[in-house]
């Protein structure tokens, strides 16, 4: 908590992408309601639809009510036309160029009215620590994917341990803390096929400017990830003040109201959940950006229709169709199971896992839908797709050993016998009763880290006992 006599103004910097302003907009809260004011920077192509969901932020924490949050919006130098999930790479180039300018001038143009005691910032876009540099504002790293992760990326790019290549694929990835990876299980940005080369130089600019940092924080939570905290606190410390996941989930109210949500949640969902019967319905979601092949849908349908339990599935329509129906459901597919399941294109997740009813969660693996189901006590079926994913499954079904993966053949493709087969295990079979018993250990261990004097909330009050000298230098 801020200090009485202290006022303390921090600004948050991210891209528009839903898995990446979600951890940002949950830290935002936490820190305007401990009494910090927060402004939140975004690109501005992303103005009208993130102001539609989220102009009703507001915080009625009566301890720190006085505390305020702002949205603000940076050019990244583009049309508001130009399809940026289409041409992602030359998006990320440009913004090294068009985006360290433009939140220069923000902060200037805000200057008069809000001094900022600190910049805080997430990987993917790492050119805001030079913003920070110029302005003489010290600079905090959010990191919005496992410790792990961080961890593994520290490595790489600092040549600390062995990695495999194409010519050797069969070099086991082993680092403190984590469990040992096989090429498969990389992180897609650093895999030896890599197709996104302004990815790796991304998060190589990241690792090489840590040295800009006071602070690395993870939106992890310490127990949850021990081991590979404290290994990597001997190189370049990360502090977990997480886990950053909506406060229903941690069975709190929630006193910063407003989401920043892309699409519009579908909430008679949450009706048709109430009745169904306990730890029955299974949950499938792959976020806000996958879409799976037409095969691989059509597999998880026959499947689900195979078991004939009932299932909640969110099938968000692309932003970009395609002919090749990427994302879509099989024909007739809705219709045919109208009596079993319920198909929606975007609910609040955090309410769903959150639902007693909710057996198990069908899951990509992104590091925000994984926290989710971690404190919401689920458990989790993997299928990954990309980026962090395929590590962050891994960490799943054998460090926090809460989840099984979907095995997929040459085509990287689960087979509807293989869904049948882990919906199962999961809900019945002999591995049912443990998975569930360790979600539940998870879902008490982030209660206990976010609650008075827990791990998460004594990390947080340093932070801001730290921001909040900076503060009191620069009046």
């Amino acid at each position: 908590m801020v200090p009485e006599n202290g006022e303390v103004h921090v600004l948050l910097v991210t891209l528009p992408a839903q898995g990446h302003i979600n951890p940002m907009l949950m830290f935002a809260k936490v820190l305007v309601s401990n009494g910090v004011h927060v402004t939140l920077a975004t690109v501005e192509v992303s103005r009208k639809r993130l102001l539609d969901g989220s102009s009703s932020i507001t915080n009625n924490n009566t301890a720190a009510a006085k505390s305020k949050f702002y949205w603000e919006f940076f050019s990244d130098g583009l049309s508001d036309d130009f399809d940026r999930s289409k041409n992602f790479e030359e998006h990320f180039r440009l913004l090294f160029t068009s985006g360290p300018p433009s939140v220069s001038n923000l902060i200037k143009k805000l200057s008069d009215v809000r001094k900022f005691s600190c910049l805080i910032y997430n990987p993917f876009v790492p050119w805001v620590v030079d913003v920070a540099v110029e302005h003489n504002i010290p600079c905090a790293l959010l990191w919005i994917q496992p410790s792990a992760l961080y961890a593994i990326y520290y490595h790489f790019y600092n040549d600390l341990s062995s990695f495999p290549t194409l010519e050797k694929p069969d070099i086991p990835i082993e680092l403190p803390g984590v469990p040992c990876l096989s090429m498969d299980d990389m992180p897609s940005f650093i895999h030896p096929s890599n197709p996104y080369p302004s990815y790796k130089e991304l998060l190589l600019t990241m690792i090489k400017n840590l040295d800009k940092v006071k602070w690395v924080l993870g939106s992890s939570f310490y127990e949850l990830e021990k081991e590979v905290v404290d290994a990597i606190a001997k190189l370049h410390p990360i502090t977990p003040v997480g886990p950053l996941v909506p406060p229903i989930i941690l069975g709190k109210e929630e006193s910063v109201k407003g989401n920043a949500d892309m699409w519009k949640a579908d909430d008679s969902c949450l009706e048709w959940l109430d009745k169904k019967p306990p730890s029955s319905v299974i949950y499938i979601s792959f976020g806000s950006s996958i879409l799976l092949l037409p095969k691989q849908m059509e597999n998880i349908a026959s499947a689900l229709k195979k078991i004939n339990r009932p299932f909640l599935w969110v099938v968000k329509p692309s932003d970009n169709p395609s002919k090749d129906g990427n994302g879509e459901l099989p024909k007739g597919f809705i219709e045919e199971t109208k009596e079993q399941g319920l198909v929606v294109t975007w609910c609040s997740q955090a309410r769903v896992l959150s639902h007693p009813s909710i057996a198990c969660f069908v899951s990509h693996c992104g590091w925000n839908s994984l926290l989710d189901a971690v404190s919401s006590g689920v458990p989790v079926i993997a299928l990954p797709q990309w980026t962090d994913q395929p590590a962050n499954s891994k960490l799943l079904v054998y460090t926090f050993k809460t989840g099984i993966n979907l095995q997929r053949d040459d085509n990287g493709i689960a087979s509807k016998e293989e869904v049948e087969r882990c919906i199962t295990e999961i809900t019945e079979g002999p591995k049912a009763e443990k998975l569930k018993k360790n979600a539940t250990y998870w879902k008490e261990a982030t209660r206990k880290s976010v609650a008075n004097g827990g791990s998460s909330d004594k990390n947080l009050d340093l932070f801001i006992h730290d921001i909040s000298g900076f503060s009191s230098k620069s009046i």
